[in-house]
């Protein structure tokens, strides 16, 4: 259910096992959710100035966003604005080689797409 952060051990979208990497892709595929995990990688924020960097998204869902990453002790408000938590830091770690696979993903698709024009 949108509003509230998935968590381990109770059933998510798309999934009754409750298991853990069940809830994480929850969590990572609601909208807006990976944009701001990479705005706050980069630098931490405020919530008018995360706004901003993510094109202007709607206030109600970047703050259901942030409700959700924070319940999910993914991130935290401090004095600076919100910020990742270690293990909010630890995800964006572990999505480097995903980073790195689309990269060579997109390396593949254009070769191909150069080689088979339509």
């Amino acid at each position: 259910m949108e509003g509230r952060a998935p968590r381990p051990g109770v059933p998510v979208r798309g999934s009754e096992s409750g298991r853990p990497v069940m809830a994480v892709l929850d969590l990572l595929g609601r909208r807006w959710t990976m944009r701001i995990l990479w705005e706050l990688s980069q630098t931490p924020a405020g919530f008018r100035e995360l706004q901003r960097r993510c094109e202007r998204m709607s206030s109600s869902v970047l703050s259901t966003r942030l409700d959700e990453l924070t319940e999910a002790r993914l991130l935290a408000l401090r004095e600076g604005g919100y910020d990742l938590t270690p293990l909010g830091r630890d995800l964006v770690e572990a999505l480097n080689p995903l980073d790195a696979w689309s990269r060579r993903w997109a390396t593949e698709m254009d070769s191909t797409s150069q080689e088979n024009p339509d």
